[in-house]
């Protein structure tokens, strides 16, 4: 599986209709589709497909032809997505009507064809699995553990500063592992 850590954005125009097509982590699709529809208050349609993992590592997917005829918008464009194996990741196309219809042959194409020319010139990196760890140091370590934090692209969650300072982090397991054994001499796992 892969996904992506940015926005990328691509514009296709068939016979005068245009299709861009916005490539988002799906922790910004939510935001990302009302900032697009203020953006774009001219635009007919706003095409949308993700797919995310859960909690229990399911993948949930979804799309929406968002007024296009059925299954000729939203489906081809999660298509596109499963293809590619994209996980926590979205896309929103925004539609321009050009003034010519295109049928369902030729949505299809363009939506599948628009999705699939954001995700060409995007980074796609590797998914892995994210573990989340809890652990505690003394206030004079605190430095030392985001230094080696963020050495290792670790991200802190979260810092509780309470009798000790709790950091919350998440990183892939080897990532995790290297860090763990720089810093298991000051801190206490939870």
């Amino acid at each position: 599986m892969q996904y992506i850590k940015e926005h990328y954005t691509d514009t296709l125009e068939v016979k005068q209709s245009k299709f861009i097509a916005h490539l988002v982590p799906y922790a910004d699709y939510g935001s990302t589709l009302k900032k697009l529809q203020k953006e774009h208050p001219k635009a007919r349609h706003f095409v949308t497909a993700y797919r995310y993992l859960n909690e229990y590592g399911q993948i949930v997917e979804s799309s929406s032809d968002d007024g296009e005829p059925k299954g000729t918008s939203g489906k081809p464009s999660l298509m596109v997505l499963q293809g590619k194996e994209l996980i926590n990741t979205a896309v929103i196309t925004v539609r321009y009507f050009g003034g010519t219809k295109l049928g369902t042959g030729g949505l299809v194409r363009a939506y599948s064809d628009a999705v699939n020319l954001v995700i060409q010139n995007a980074k796609l990196l590797p998914y892995e699995t994210l573990l989340i760890k809890r652990i505690s140091c003394d206030y004079t370590d605190a430095r030392m553990v985001e230094y080696e934090c963020n050495n290792a692209n670790i991200t802190i969650k979260e810092k509780i500063f309470e009798s000790k300072v709790t950091f919350i982090i998440e990183a892939p397991k080897e990532s995790m592992k290297k860090v763990m054994l720089k810093l298991e001499r000051i801190i206490e796992t939870k």
